[in-house]
């Protein structure tokens, strides 16, 4: 029956993402949650050349450091905004990519005109240490999983494991797409990290969940990131190069683990096949991606369900380099979560916002030359909710 239900193939072309900025990243002790989606939202506001009274659309996501229950209406009174359409939404790390579809859909629908959306939090400076443990197990089933202690490291563990399992993959692939995200964030400026890391650092890192080691995990940082969106046709008009959304697509399996009809194969297979039909492209056509990596085996994962390489070959992609820029189909050319910033929902937002600023060109060493189209996916939950996206530098 999900099949038969395309309603949203109208949206193709209809919307650009035509401003992208992002706060300072890393560690940001002078700076609230609040604080780094309004200086992400201003940055995104320039590079748009739009003011803040343009705005009439709002969406964000949540916060484990604000203490606000309407966060979507908190940030439009710390902007001073009043939008004719503000949501706050809680889909995990799939938040960012979700909210950019119910941005499209908004528009398409001629609810509103230009929406802001934003994500961010202060995880690094803003919460202790236990604080940020109790969230790592906050995601299990407050019946069924949490009571045994389970985790969100260990969690992805138990898929990664089974992945190994069944495919074969190893440790050393796994710590191979840690590398590659260090070598890429190397190259971006606003990067939380700094260090070139080697295989034998991932592999003597200290153990998290096995098989996972802390570089295979992602970082906890203070950022914020921010994206406007608004007509295909009035994007022409402003300053910045705009980024047409081609196709989008969701689904969703489960939100527990044990729910999980599969430790193999998740969502990303189906929303990327929603969004490969809506843009009529393929992945033979993307010339970048960015996909979700909070832990090593998500993008390793994603390759393979979005149809990059075959079943239990993801981990090889990375390994023989196709991965890296100047292979076969780069990927998280920002560093992704594993490098570059991760902090909530706004660990995807930096995705869509690398997918835009690789389209637009002139990123120097870490430009993908020739890149027309991109695609970038977000997951949220433990592989639990898909959203894929993609984006072209001209209208298809």
């Amino acid at each position: 029956m999900s099949e038969s239900i395309n309603t949203a193939n109208n949206l193709r072309n209809k919307v650009a993402i035509v401003g992208v900025g992002e706060s300072d990243i890393g560690k940001v002790p002078g700076m609230s949650g609040l604080g780094l989606n309004a200086q992400a939202a201003r940055r995104a506001l320039d590079d748009a050349g739009l003011k803040v009274s343009d705005i009439d659309g709002v969406l964000t996501a949540y916060s484990f450091t604000e203490p606000y229950f309407m966060l979507g209406s908190v940030i439009c009174e710390y902007l001073g905004i009043q939008p004719r359409y503000n949501a706050s939404m809680v889909v995990g790390g799939a938040s960012p990519a979700v909210m950019l579809k119910h941005a499209a859909e908004a528009i398409a629908a001629g609810q509103c005109h230009t929406v802001l959306v934003c994500a961010g939090e202060n995880r690094a400076t803003g919460q202790s240490r236990d604080q940020a443990v109790n969230v790592l197990l906050a995601v299990g089933h407050p019946y069924f999983e949490r009571p045994y202690g389970g985790s969100i490291p260990g969690f992805y563990a138990m898929i990664a494991r089974r992945h190994m399992e069944k495919f074969g993959t190893t440790e050393e692939q796994l710590a191979s797409v840690a590398v590659t995200a260090r070598q890429h964030a190397l190259l971006h400026p606003n990067a939380h990290m700094k260090k070139a890391i080697t295989l034998d650092d991932v592999m003597n890192s200290k153990p998290i969940a096995d098989p996972l080691k802390m570089l295979d995990c992602c970082l906890l940082s203070d950022a914020g990131g921010a994206f406007i969106v608004t007509s295909a046709e009035r994007a022409k008009d402003l300053r910045s190069a705009p980024a047409y959304l081609a196709g989008i697509g969701e689904f969703h399996t489960h939100e527990h683990l044990m729910c999980a009809p599969s430790l193999t194969e998740f969502g990303a297979r189906q929303s990327g096949k929603a969004a490969y039909s809506m843009a009529g492209l393929g992945p033979s056509d993307i010339d970048v991606a960015q996909l979700y990596d909070c832990f090593s085996i998500v993008p390793v994962i994603e390759l393979e369900e979005l149809g990059f390489c075959a079943p239990g070959e993801g981990g090889l992609y990375y390994q023989e380099g196709h991965a890296r820029i100047g292979g076969t189909m780069p990927v998280n050319t920002h560093g992704g979560m594993l490098s570059h910033a991760h902090a909530g929902a706004a660990g995807g937002l930096f995705g869509i916002v690398e997918g835009v600023r690789q389209l637009r060109g002139g990123l120097g060493p870490r430009q993908v030359e020739g890149a027309e189209v991109a695609l970038v996916h977000n997951e949220g939950g433990i592989l639990s909710s898909h959203c894929t996206l993609i984006l072209t530098k001209d209208k298809r």
